[in-house]
């Protein structure tokens, strides 16, 4: 049944991605169900997105209430659902204000937007440059693609728009340099998840921090990926003992449901004033609905105590595994985002993995990525190290 599912999705939907033969119909918890009904334990979680598992009850069931009440109004009107959201979003977090989209591209591009029309304001037409990491990715479109530090994906849409500096990441003294050339944001992501999960080194995000203080620079911190509980804080920057002046969010905010959030500090939002930039669907009441109960859970400190336990488990048992393969050069990670480095292309063992019934993925062609829900079990995770073990003793035996 599944060939003729996919054989059908090719015949009308744009080949955009490499997908998985997999045609899946059913999820619940950290695991999926494909439409022969065969079981696959989720270790990719719709790439960070289900932090609470697949149809959370809790989450289904604020969306489910809201339906029949209020769906759309557009931001000409304020709605309920999105200022309570905004309220806990503000009151977990440095920021004032939210501006809320539809995607981390969204969001990644009303930052670029804020960014630059905060710092005319403040410094005039000079001022406009965004420095942005090398390995780093902020998103599919446009401006977003722009401040995307990796040329794969830049192929075929140049030229990309101006006004982007590229350092490498950790790298202090590149970036003071670069902070000569008219630029008013440093943007990074405070771990690279697609990059390959790779981790600041200490110090970094302080200096950062300490430049941008100096040379009067926005620090925008890119938390699409890690934020919402993925390292076991509620933001990937608290790890770090630093504070943005603008954050994104995405991914997990609502649990699988389409929803974007910009934060700023009240100094910085009040650039953006009406007219300045819009969302048609941000924060519509559905979506906000569910994002409020989704950030509810994964904003308890006790549940993301138990996230860094888990992490702290996974990378104990990943590191056996490492000293069983060689093929395995680097594990890195922090509470539940984790990237296995191999010395050999990592393709086929996602695929032995599919087909033991474990759903992983590989980024940067060699690093083994697992962002499993953050709700998952310890046995799970012995599971799904388990099946990981059989693929690299198939693969590379």
């Amino acid at each position: 049944m599944s060939d003729k599912w996919i054989e059908r999705a090719d015949q009308v939907v744009m080949q955009t991605y490499g997908r998985q033969p997999l045609v899946l119909v059913k999820g619940a918890g950290c695991r999926v169900w494909d439409d022969t009904g065969r079981e696959y334990l989720d270790f990719v979680a719709g790439i960070a997105v289900c932090n609470l598992g697949h149809a959370h009850p809790e989450v289904a069931a604020a969306a489910a209430a809201q339906l029949p009440q209020l769906v759309h109004t557009s931001n000409l009107y304020y709605t309920t659902p999105m200022v309570e959201l905004a309220e806990e979003l503000v009151r977990h977090s440095f920021a004032d204000q939210v501006f809320f989209a539809n995607s981390g591209a969204e969001v990644n591009e009303g930052a670029i937007k804020l960014c630059r029309k905060y710092a005319r304001e403040r410094h005039g037409p000079g001022r406009h440059h965004i420095i942005s990491m090398l390995n780093s990715f902020h998103g599919r479109t446009l401006g977003a693609l722009s401040a995307t530090g990796q040329e794969k994906f830049w192929q075929g849409f140049e030229p990309l728009l101006p006004g982007f500096i590229f350092v490498p990441f950790n790298d202090l003294d590149a970036l003071d340099k670069a902070t000569e050339i008219g630029a008013c944001a440093v943007l990074l992501e405070p771990i690279q998840g697609e990059g390959g999960v790779c981790l600041p080194e200490p110090g970094f995000l302080t200096g950062v921090r300490q430049l941008c203080d100096k040379k009067g620079l926005l620090l925008v911190m890119d938390e699409v990926q890690t934020g919402l509980g993925r390292t076991g804080r509620l933001f990937a920057h608290e790890h770090y003992g630093v504070k943005p002046d603008v954050m994104t969010l995405a991914k997990a905010l609502a649990n699988g449901l389409p929803m974007g959030a910009l934060l700023a500090t009240a100094e910085v939002a009040q650039a953006f004033v009406p007219g300045a930039h819009a969302s048609t669907f941000g924060g519509g009441p559905v979506i906000a609905a569910a994002a409020q109960t989704a950030f509810g859970l994964l904003s308890n400190p006790e549940f993301l105590a138990e996230v860094r336990a888990k992490g702290d488990y996974l990378e104990e048992k990943a590191r056996e595994l490492q000293q069983r393969f060689p093929v395995i050069k680097e594990v890195r990670g922090l509470g539940l985002i984790w990237g296995l480095e191999l010395t050999q292309e990592g393709a086929p063992v996602v695929t032995a993995c599919r087909e033991r019934g474990l759903l992983i993925n590989c980024t940067q062609g060699n690093i083994l990525r697992f962002l499993p829900p953050l709700i998952v079990s310890k046995e799970e995770m012995d599971q799904g190290l388990a099946i990981l073990g059989a693929a690299l003793e198939a693969v590379f035996s």
